[in-house]
């Protein structure tokens, strides 16, 4: 009974030693997905801040401006990219619009964000664009790949419609989460005007043609990102705007359109870092605990089962011989 008992160890052993790496290599990249059909909004603002006026074309500072940004997960356009791609994608549609202190809009730039649903790597496919112009994202955009690593990315700017590397600047803590801090820097660059911007009596699609105003950018990017779900769970940007030359400006050389630190609202921030802590357990589950779990459960089973196989070759201790009864005459 022994032995036999140990042969059933052993085949657990082996099963539960064979279960590990495919809960991690198999199960895992087909398993840990970004949902097609996610809904997120996040709110962003710049306290205070200096915002150009477009009816006197003139800078001033305002108390706050708002920065809305909301992802949409497109359904169906998912499921078209998919049968021509041959692999799990996500289609987010993105809107940033900026609002003034009176909560009119300032601006706002449309994006349609095509990447694999495991690795975030963008897909290539008919519909990718910033502001309904067609583009070719290189590298990352919004989120990190699950299990980030501690190395720079290649990040996609949106205003710039250009792709360049973020840099992985150290581990840090951040509401009881371990996170890696990433920061970019884009230099200042000239970039299109949004279709949609409040200039009364403008196209702003032939603005730079017909006025030669052109538009000028920079940033500081700075993230931190949860590296298990690879979710940022805080943004910021040092963020600058100008008009330069040409005649809407009436002979100056150029003014600040927007500048500001732009932050994460608080109470997006925790929503966020709630979120991202309860996601981080079910990733772990299929590449720390279980594995890793399993290999110590192998382990012992097959320790269980040479200790029987050992208790079973054991010789039995021979019974002693009852003491002779003296003779008696």
């Amino acid at each position: 009974m022994r032995r036999r008992a140990g042969l059933v160890l052993v085949a657990l052993a082996v099963f539960f030693a064979a279960l590990a790496p495919l809960l991690r290599w198999y199960a895992f990249p087909r398993l840990v997905k970004v949902p097609a059909g996610q809904y997120q909004e996040m709110v962003l603002e710049a306290k205070p801040a200096t915002l150009l006026d477009y009816g006197t074309l003139k800078a001033k500072e305002v108390d706050n401006v708002t920065i809305v940004q909301t992802l949409k997960g497109n359904v169906a356009e998912s499921e078209r990219v998919e049968q021509a791609a041959g692999r799990d994608v996500v289609v987010w549609d993105s809107l940033s619009y900026v609002q003034g202190p009176d909560g009119r809009t300032v601006s706002q730039i449309p994006e349609r964000y095509i990447f694999d649903a495991h690795t975030q790597e963008p897909v290539h496919a008919t519909g990718e664009s910033v502001d309904g112009e067609p583009v070719r994202r290189e590298g990352i955009e919004f989120k990190w790949p699950f299990l980030t690593e501690k190395r720079d990315y290649v990040y996609f700017d949106a205003q710039a419609r250009t792709s360049a590397p973020i840099h992985y600047k150290g581990t840090r803590q951040f509401r009881g989460l371990e996170v890696y801090y990433f920061e970019q820097t884009i230099p200042w660059t000239k970039v299109p005007y949004p279709k949609k911007m409040p200039i009364p009596g403008i196209d702003a699609t032939t603005l730079e043609k017909r006025t030669g105003t052109t538009r000028w950018y920079t940033t500081r990017r700075m993230f931190w990102v949860e590296p298990v779900t690879g979710a940022p769970v805080n943004g910021e940007e040092i963020h600058q705007e100008e008009l330069r030359g040409g005649s809407l400006l009436g002979g100056r050389d150029k003014v600040t359109a927007f500048a500001g630190h732009v932050k994460m609202r608080p109470d997006y921030i925790d929503s966020t870092v709630e979120l991202v802590t309860s996601q981080r357990r079910l990733v772990l589950l299929l590449t720390s605990y279980l594995p890793w779990g399993f290999v110590a459960l192998g382990g012992s089973l097959l320790g269980l089962a040479l200790w029987l196989e050992a208790r079973a070759r054991r010789p039995d201790t021979p019974a002693q011989a009852p003491a002779a009864e003296p003779v008696r005459i």
